[in-house]
């Protein structure tokens, strides 16, 4: 009888055995091995923007890179409004599966600082993916300004309170930001705003001296610069830059001074770190090809590999600068 007993609970526990390891190999992966798995299907990549500026033309360059380093298809959607706001925002409320991302740039950072009403948070709603690359922005004056470097500038303008005007792509502008964070840098730095519709009009008005400085990037303000209807005076970046390695650093004549651009790919809130992870990889090996850092320097960038954290990091900190900026200095977008 003891025989019989131990026999049917042998049979017991191997059956309950059985049974574990078939729902074992029923249960769903964890998440790890969901993340090893990606990408199994093409990825979107948004660009709230038109085609045709930097922030597309170095989406497009990305995506192609990657999409041979993941081989997956990477697609590039341009999705432009409301100065970046709609295509952001949409990505914001995708599925946090690392398949719809978004191509962003520094400019979503100074929107968050002058626009009271964002449709999303930039920095809560969305998670850093990678970097791209920065570059600096050039200061220019009309020929006939009386100086040619920082500390000229900044003493012609001191030296002539309100006399003089400096123009912008429009109320809230990364340029517009970039020179009103000058200006709260040097007290008696008294130079009167001139916002314009749009870039083109702006850059004409300074060659005309109808204003006489504009800080812009460098791929829109250097061609006029070396056919010598403009004169830079200096650039925004802390070193000297090998987008224009001929001019002097802002910094030298104001200490601390430093405004770079950036660009890069976020991507949902909530992303599997594992997925999150792996597009990093992929961006930052396509940024170590000669081929694209020479691309992206044609375009006044340098590329910049970083980690997501480091990223998130500059977003953080962009956002809570232009909120602090734009308050001490009341700009309120249009």
């Amino acid at each position: 009888m003891t025989r019989t007993t131990d026999f049917s609970s042998t049979r017991r526990r191997i059956a309950l055995a059985s049974m574990a390891l078939t729902f074992t190999a029923l249960a769903p992966a964890p998440a790890l091995a969901a993340a090893d798995a990606y990408p199994s299907k093409p990825i979107t990549l948004i660009v709230p923007y038109p085609p045709g500026g930097s922030n597309d033309v170095f989406a497009r360059q990305i995506a192609k890179e990657i999409g041979d380093i993941l081989k997956q298809p990477v697609i590039v959607d341009n999705r432009p409004g409301a100065s970046g706001n709609t295509g952001t925002a949409f990505v914001t409320k995708a599925a946090p599966d690392g398949y719809t991302l978004v191509a962003v740039s520094s400019s979503m950072t100074t929107n968050a600082g002058v626009q009271p009403k964002m449709p999303f948070d930039p920095v809560k709603n969305l998670a850093p993916v990678a970097m791209f690359a920065k570059g600096p922005m050039v200061v220019a004056v009309n020929n006939d300004f009386p100086a040619s470097t920082p500390a000229e500038l900044v003493k012609a303008i001191k030296a002539q309170p309100g006399k003089f005007n400096y123009a912008t792509s429009g109320t809230g502008s990364v340029n517009h930001m970039a020179t009103e964070y000058l200006r709260s840098m040097v007290p008696g730095f008294d130079i009167t705003h001139v916002p314009y519709k749009g870039q083109g009009p702006a850059v004409t008005d300074v060659i005309g001296n109808q204003v006489q400085m504009l800080i812009s990037s460098g791929p829109s303000i250097l061609p006029m610069i070396r056919n010598g209807k403009l004169k830079a005076v200096g650039i925004t970046s802390l070193q000297p830059s090998p987008i224009a390695p001929e001019l002097t650093p802002m910094a030298t004549a104001v200490p601390g001074y430093e405004f770079d651009l950036w660009w890069g790919m976020l991507a949902p809130a909530g992303t599997p770190a594992g997925v999150v992870n792996t597009l990093n990889k992929a961006v930052n090996q396509a940024l170590a090809k000669p081929e694209l850092k020479e691309q992206f320097l044609r375009e006044g960038a340098v590329v910049a590999p970083i980690t997501p954290a480091q990223f998130g990091d500059v977003v953080k900190s962009d956002v809570e600068r232009w909120k602090k900026l734009a308050k001490v200095r009341s700009i309120v977008a249009d």
